[in-house]
C-alpha cells in the first residue's frame, strides 16, 4: 500500500502535460512522446495500460517494429525523473503491470493528484450543491485548473486527441453549468460574460450561443443577444449548410416572446430549469489498433492507372474482399497495391499489414509458417505465446484478424496455395495480392478478384516520367523534348520500374536533357531484341542509374547481392561495404533516391527482387575485392546472435564463441530485453536460414554450425516448429568443420528437438553420441548438457526409445551425477541449476523426495536474477513437490503459491500449469503431485 508523504506532486493534463513536484519545480519530461506516454498512463491512474494501447498514444501512423522497447526506455527515462524529484515519497509509483497478456504499465498516485480528477470532483461537487453560489464556488475553482488546450505538447495521435476532445467538452459543460448558476443568482449578466469568450471560440456549439442569447436578453442586452443569433445562423448556413436547431431557436423564440427579458424567471438558458446530469468520468477513448508492421511509403511520383484503381475499389466493397493484382515483372504492381493502401487508408482503422512473399525471387521462397510468425509478430503476439505448428499459427492468425478492420498486403505471391493460409477472417478485412501468375486457383475457390495489370501506353509512359521527375523541372523538360520523352517511354517498354529509375538518372544530371539518355539506352547491346525478357529490360536501365552512383553508393549496391534476406538496416549495410554507420547510411539514403532500395521504416529498407537478382550479376570491377563479402555478412549475423542469445538467455554462458579470425562489426544492435531478442530471432529467422546456405556453399563450415546453434533461445521455446533440417544442416557443417564439441552441441539440440517431435529412436541416437564427442573435443560444459538431455529423454523413453524399463532410472540417476560433476567443474552455475533440476525431477520419480528436495533447494539457490524467471518457476515447483511428498505440506503450498504467481507474472504456460496441478494435488491429499516440465532448459 502506498502511503502519501508531504506535499502532493501534482500531475497536470488540462494545459501543457507538466509535472510538478512538492517544492513548485516543474520536472523535466523531455520529448513529445514522453509526455504522451505519461498522459496515457495518468488518464487512467491505478489502471493497466497495455503496450497496445500506449504504442497507439505514442504513434500517430505506423509505430516502429520495436516499438515496445521505445516504450520501456521511455518508461525507465520517466521514473527516473519522478526518483530524483522524490516523487515515490509523495506516494507516486510507475510501476510495471504482469496481469494482462501482452503486459504494460499503470501510474499510482495520491488520490487528487492528477488534475483532471480535481476537475472532476469540483464538477461533481457543483452539481450536488443546493445554492447556487457553493456551485458557482466550485465551477469556478474547478475552470481554473486549466491552463490552455488539454494534452497539449503530446504527440497528434487519434487516441490523444479523442481524450483531448474529451476533456474539452467536459470543459465546455462545466462552463455553460458555471452560466446557469449564475442565472439562478439572477446575475446574468456574470452569465453573459463566462459564455460570451466561449462562444467566440466555439461558433458553431449551439448550447453555448442558445444560452448565451438568454442571457444577454435577461441581462437588457436584446440587440446583442439578437447580432449573436443572427451571426450564428449565417455561420451555420455558410459552413455546414444547415438551420439552427431546436435549442438555438428556442433561445431566439424567448427572446422574441420577452421570455428571456430582465425579471424573467428561469436560469441562463432554454435548459436552465432541468439538471445537467452527473460529470462525465474521462476515459480515453481506445486506440485502435495501429499498422503495427512497416508499411512501404506512399510511391512518390505515382500516375496514371485510374482504371485499376477503380476495380479495386469494386472488389474491396465485397465482404472478406480478395483482390489478385497481376502482371509481369516491373510493371508496377507493387505500387499500385501500394497507392491504393495509402488512398483507401481511412478505411482499415484497425491497421494495414504488408508482406513480401518472396515467389519469383531470389530468395526462397517464404515458408508459410515464417509468414504466419511475421503477421502474428506484427498483430502484437509475442514471440513466446507463437503456436508450434502452421496450422496454429493460421488459427490464431484468423482469430486475432476476425472482427477487425484491416488490409492484408500479400506482395510477390507465386501459387494459390501459398496465399490461403494467409487470409484473415472476418468480413471486413480486405486482402490484396500481387502475382506475376494469375492464381486462377484462388479466383475459382476463394471468389478472388483479378485485376490484371499490362504495360503503361507510350501517354502514360511520358506522363509518370514527368510526374516522377517533379513539378519543379518535370513539365519542363518534358515539354521541351516531347519526341525524346516519347522514345524515352518506348525504350523502357512502359515498365513504371524502368521509368522511374530512368527518371531518377535525369533528375541528378537535368542539363543533359532526355534525349541523351535515350540515346544511352538505344545503345545498349541487343536492348531492342530482349524487350520481351523482363528481367533483362529493367536490368539495362538499373545499369543505367548504377553507373551514375557515386563510388560508395555504387560498391554497397553490388554487395548487397550477397545478402541473405529481404530487409536490411544501416548495420547490415555497414558490413556488406565494409565502412562505419555514418558511410553506410549515406549510401543506403543514395540507393534509395534512386529507387533502387525501398525505405519501409526508420533505418529499415528492402530490395525489390528484380533489383537484387540485378545486384547479383554485377560483377567486381577491376582494382576491388568483394571475396570477403560473404563472410563480413556471416560474421555481423554472428555478433548479433551473440547478442541476442545473452539478452534472451541472461546468465547463461553462450554456446560458441566467433570463430578465429572473425570480423567484429562497427555496431551490434542492442537487445534491452529478452522479449526484443526472442522477436529479432522470430523475425531474422529466413534471414538466418538462407545464411546458413550460402556458408555451407561456400564452405564455410565454421560460420554454419555457429548460425544454426546460436539459434538456441527460439529453438528451445518453439522447439515443435520444424527446426529438425536446420539442425541437421548445422551438424553436417560441424562434421565438416572436424569439431567434435560442435557435433556434440548439435546433436544434443537436434536429439532433444527430435524427441520432442514424437521420434525417439532418431533422438537417442544422436544423444547417445553426444557426450562422448564433447568429451573428446575437452568440452565439460557441452558433456553437461549432453548427459541431461540423454538422462531426460531416457527418463521419458527408455533405452532405445522403446519404453521405460528397470535399468533407466538408475542410468538417468548416474548420467546425470556426472552432468552436475562436470558442471560444478566448469565453474558454470547455470548448468548446476539444470543439472540438479532433472535430478530433483529423477529423484521424486524415483520415490526419493529427502533426496529430490536437497537437489531442488540448491538450484533453487543459484537461480537467481538474472537467470530466466522460467528456471526459478520450475526449480520452486519440484521444490515445493519434494516437500509435499516429505509430509512439508504449509512450506510445500507457500513454494507452489509463489511459483504459480511467478509463471503467471512471466506468462510462462507450461509453468503455470505444473505448478497447479502440483497444487491440486496437495489439496487433493496426494504428496507429489504434477509432471516434470519437460523442454525447459535443453540447449547446445
Amino acid at each position: 500500500m502506498l502511503v502519501r508523504v508531504g506535499a502532493r506532486v501534482d500531475f497536470r493534463l488540462l494545459g501543457p502535460v507538466a509535472v510538478v513536484a512538492a517544492d513548485g519545480q516543474e520536472l523535466a519530461l523531455g520529448s513529445p512522446k514522453r509526455r504522451s506516454l505519461l498522459a496515457a498512463l495518468a488518464l487512467n491512474p491505478g489502471v493497466p495500460v497495455g503496450v497496445d494501447r500506449l504504442t497507439g498514444a505514442l504513434w500517430e501512423e505506423e509505430p516502429p517494429r520495436h516499438a515496445r522497447t521505445v516504450i520501456h526506455n521511455h518508461v525507465s527515462g520517466l521514473r527516473a525523473v519522478l526518483a530524483a524529484h522524490r516523487a515515490p515519497a509523495a506516494g507516486v509509483e510507475l510501476a510495471t503491470d504482469g496481469s494482462g497478456g501482452s503486459g504494460g504499465y499503470l501510474l499510482r498516485v495520491p488520490e487528487a493528484a492528477v488534475d483532471v480528477q480535481r476537475f472532476e470532483r469540483l464538477v461533481r461537487s457543483a452539481h450536488a450543491a443546493r445554492e447556487a453560489g457553493t456551485a458557482v464556488t466550485a465551477l469556478r475553482e474547478a475552470l481554473a485548473l486549466w491552463r490552455g488546450p488539454a494534452l497539449a505538447g503530446t504527440e497528434p495521435s487519434l487516441p490523444l486527441q479523442c481524450a483531448a476532445q474529451a476533456l474539452e467538452e467536459l470543459r465546455l459543460a462545466a462552463v455553460e453549468e458555471l452560466a446557469r448558476a449564475h442565472g439562478r443568482l439572477g446575475d446574468h449578466g456574470a452569465a453573459a460574460g463566462v459564455l460570451a469568450a466561449e462562444a467566440a471560440l466555439h461558433p458553431l456549439r449551439e448550447s453555448l450561443v442558445a444560452a448565451l442569447v438568454v442571457a444577454l436578453g435577461r441581462a437588457g442586452r436584446r440587440p446583442e443577444a439578437l447580432e449573436w443569433f443572427h451571426r450564428t445562423r449565417r455561420t451555420l448556413a455558410e459552413q455546414l449548410g444547415i438551420d439552427p436547431g431546436a435549442e438555438l431557436a428556442g433561445a431566439h423564440d424567448l427572446l422574441l416572446r420577452g421570455e428571456a427579458a430582465p425579471g424573467a424567471a428561469g436560469g441562463a438558458g432554454p435548459g436552465a430549469g432541468r439538471g445537467a446530469g452527473p460529470a462525465a468520468t474521462i476515459t480515453p477513448a481506445p486506440a485502435p489498433v495501429p499498422a503495427p508492421w512497416p508499411f512501404p511509403r506512399r510511391p512518390r511520383g505515382f500516375s496514371g492507372r485510374e482504371d485499376e484503381l477503380a476495380a479495386l475499389d469494386r472488389a474491396a466493397r465485397s465482404p472478406g474482399a480478395i483482390a489478385v493484382v497481376t502482371g509481369g515483372a516491373g510493371v508496377g504492381k507493387t505500387a499500385l497495391a501500394v497507392h491504393w493502401a495509402h488512398r483507401r487508408q481511412a478505411d482499415f482503422p484497425d491497421g494495414r499489414l504488408f508482406v513480401d512473399l518472396c515467389g519469383h525471387s531470389p530468395l526462397p521462397e517464404r515458408a508459410t509458417g515464417a509468414v504466419l510468425r511475421e503477421l502474428l509478430l506484427a498483430l502484437g503476439l509475442p514471440a513466446e505465446q507463437m503456436p508450434a505448428s502452421p496450422e496454429a499459427l493460421a488459427a490464431r492468425y484468423r482469430e486475432l484478424t476476425a472482427g477487425r478492420r484491416m488490409l492484408i498486403v500479400l506482395d510477390n505471391a507465386r501459387r494459390s496455395d501459398q496465399v490461403r493460409p494467409l487470409l484473415p477472417d472476418g468480413d471486413d478485412c480486405v486482402t490484396l495480392v500481387t502475382s506475376r501468375d494469375r492464381l486462377g486457383g484462388l479466383v475459382a475457390s476463394d471468389a478472388a478478384r483479378p485485376v490484371p495489370l499490362a504495360e503503361l501506353s507510350a501517354p502514360q509512359s511520358v506522363a509518370l516520367l514527368a510526374t516522377t521527375l517533379g513539378p519543379d523541372f518535370g513539365p519542363d523538360l518534358v515539354g521541351a523534348e516531347p519526341e525524346a520523352a516519347a522514345r524515352l517511354a518506348r525504350l523502357c517498354d512502359g515498365l513504371p520500374l524502368a521509368l522511374r529509375l530512368a527518371a531518377a538518372r535525369i533528375a541528378t544530371c537535368p542539363h543533359r536533357g532526355l534525349a541523351a539518355l535515350a540515346d544511352e539506352l538505344a545503345d545498349e547491346q541487343g536492348r531492342l531484341g530482349l524487350l520481351d525478357v523482363e528481367d533483362t529490360s529493367v536490368a539495362a536501365a538499373l545499369a543505367l542509374t548504377v553507373q551514375h552512383l557515386s563510388a560508395p553508393a555504387r560498391r554497397l549496391f553490388r554487395r548487397l547481392g550477397a545478402h541473405t534476406g529481404t530487409t536490411l538496416d544501416s548495420r547490415t549495410a555497414a558490413a556488406l561495404a565494409d565502412v562505419e554507420l555514418p558511410q553506410a547510411a549515406g549510401a543506403l539514403g543514395q540507393l534509395a533516391t534512386a529507387h533502387l532500395v525501398l525505405e519501409i521504416d526508420r533505418d529499415a529498407y528492402t530490395l525489390h527482387d528484380l533489383v537484387r537478382l540485378y545486384a547479383r550479376s554485377l560483377r567486381t570491377p577491376p582494382g576491388e575485392d568483394d571475396s570477403d563479402t560473404l563472410p563480413r555478412l556471416l560474421d555481423h549475423l554472428l555478433n548479433t546472435l551473440l547478442a541476442a542469445s545473452a539478452a534472451a538467455e541472461p546468465g547463461s554462458e553462450p554456446c560458441c564463441d566467433a570463430p578465429a579470425g572473425a570480423r567484429r562489426p562497427v555496431e551490434v544492435r542492442p537487445f534491452p530485453d529478452r522479449e526484443s531478442a526472442l522477436a529479432w530471432y522470430a523475425a531474422e529467422r529466413d534471414t538466418l536460414r538462407g545464411a546458413v546456405g550460402a556458408a555451407v556453399a561456400a564452405g564455410l563450415h565454421d560460420r554454419a554450425w555457429r548460425l544454426v546453434l546460436l539459434q538456441w533461445p527460439l529453438i528451445v521455446w518453439q522447439v515443435r516448429d520444424g527446426w529438425v533440417p536446420l539442425l541437421e544442416h548445422g551438424l553436417a557443417a560441424a562434421e565438416a568443420d572436424l569439431d567434435p564439441g560442435a557435433q556434440s552441441r548439435a546433436r544434443a539440440l537436434l536429439g532433444w528437438v527430435l524427441l520432442e517431435e514424437g521420434r525417439p529412436e532418431q533422438a537417442l541416437a544422436h544423444l547417445e553420441r553426444a557426450p562422448g564427442l564433447a568429451a573428446l573435443a575437452g568440452d565439460r560444459s557441452a558433456q553437461a548438457v549432453a548427459l541431461v538431455n540423454l538422462a531426460a529423454a531416457l527418463a521419458r523413453y527408455g533405452a532405445g526409445g522403446r519404453g521405460r524399463d528397470a535399468n533407466a532410472p538408475a542410468r538417468v540417476r548416474d548420467l546425470l551425477g556426472r552432468a552436475l560433476a562436470l558442471a560444478e567443474q566448469a565453474g558454470r552455475a547455470d548448468l548446476v541449476a539444470l543439472a540438479r533440476q532433472h535430478l530433483a525431477d529423477a529423484c521424486l520419480a524415483c520415490g526419493d523426495p529427502e533426496e529430490a528436495a536437497h537437489h531442488a533447494a540448491r538450484g533453487l539457490a543459484l537461480a537467481e536474477p538474472p537467470f530466466p524467471a522460467a528456471r526459478r518457476v520450475v526449480l520452486q515447483t519440484l521444490y515445493g513437490r519434494a516437500l509435499a511428498a516429505t509430509g512439508q505440506r504449509e512450506e510445500a503450498a507457500r513454494h507452489l503459491d509463489a511459483a504459480l504467481r511467478a509463471a503467471r507474472a512471466h506468462r510462462y504456460a507450461e509453468g503455470e500449469s505444473a505448478a497447479l496441478a502440483a497444487l491440486r494435488a496437495l489439496s487433493g491429499g496426494a504428496g507429489a503431485g504434477g509432471g516434470p516440465l519437460s523442454g525447459l532448459g535443453r540447449r547446445c
